[in-house]
């Protein structure tokens, strides 16, 4: 039987057949937060200006940054955290995007939010806590969002509290246990966003792409200094 136009107008409405629209909006966006290199950590001056990255995190940048290049897809974004020890992870893995802007944002600035630590909130100061929520917040709503239209993949240099409270706020968990993870230096975290705003998490704290001798930071997560500057 032949189907006329007014017959699939009607047939559309009724909800007979599946519109074009349908068809349309299936685009997947795919985060890959990237926890900055080993650097100095007994450097006391502020992190925008000290607190470097030294030879052996200018070695896993490279790594990574090979290791992200050699992905079978298109890179679409590079940002970073406005910190020292992030940015100079960032250019290093920017030389394997170079058609890429680095664009750099205080929102993924390492922080330290509510956890159920008592110890680490002890040496806190007041709101700082708070305050540090507000950022992360203003983070997930800015990356943490579909890209119906087209598939996206972006990358975030970062820090590892950022990364752990991210992860939280994608699982629906209580964000205050984000310092149940730990992450390596230069490790990798795939998080992919369906259009319709569900959350697959992929992979965390992923170091597959460094040798064991390369490998820092795992286990340090609960000394007093690697959980605020971390």
């Amino acid at each position: 039987m032949k189907i006329t136009t007014i017959t699939l107008m009607l047939l559309l409405l009724l909800g007979a057949v599946p519109s074009l629209a349908e068809d349309e909006g299936d685009g997947v966006r795919t985060i890959y937060l990237v926890r900055h290199g080993f650097y100095d950590i007994k450097d006391d001056a502020d992190p925008d200006v000290g607190k470097a990255l030294v030879p052996l995190g200018v070695a896993q940048a490279r790594l990574v940054g090979a290791r992200l290049r050699a992905l079978p897809i298109k890179i679409d974004a590079l940002y970073t955290s406005t910190m020292t020890r992030a940015r100079q992870t960032a250019r290093v893995i920017h030389k394997e995007f170079p058609h890429l802007d680095l664009q750099k944002t205080r929102i993924l600035r390492e922080c330290t939010p509510t956890t159920w630590r008592e110890d680490i909130m002890e040496r806190l100061e007041p709101g700082e806590a708070a305050e540090c929520e507000v950022q992360l917040e203003q983070a997930f709503k800015e990356f943490f969002v579909p890209s119906p239209n087209e598939d996206r993949n972006d990358i975030l240099v970062c820090h590892a509290n950022v990364i752990r409270y991210l992860v939280t706020r994608v699982q629906g968990v209580d964000p205050h246990s984000w310092l149940m993870m730990s992450l390596g230096n230069c490790s990798i975290t795939v998080i992919r966003i369906k259009a319709d705003g569900s959350f697959k998490i992929l992979g965390v704290g992923d170091v597959g792409h460094l040798p064991p001798n390369l490998q820092t930071g795992l286990f340090n997560d609960a000394g007093p200094l690697s959980v605020s500057t971390d």
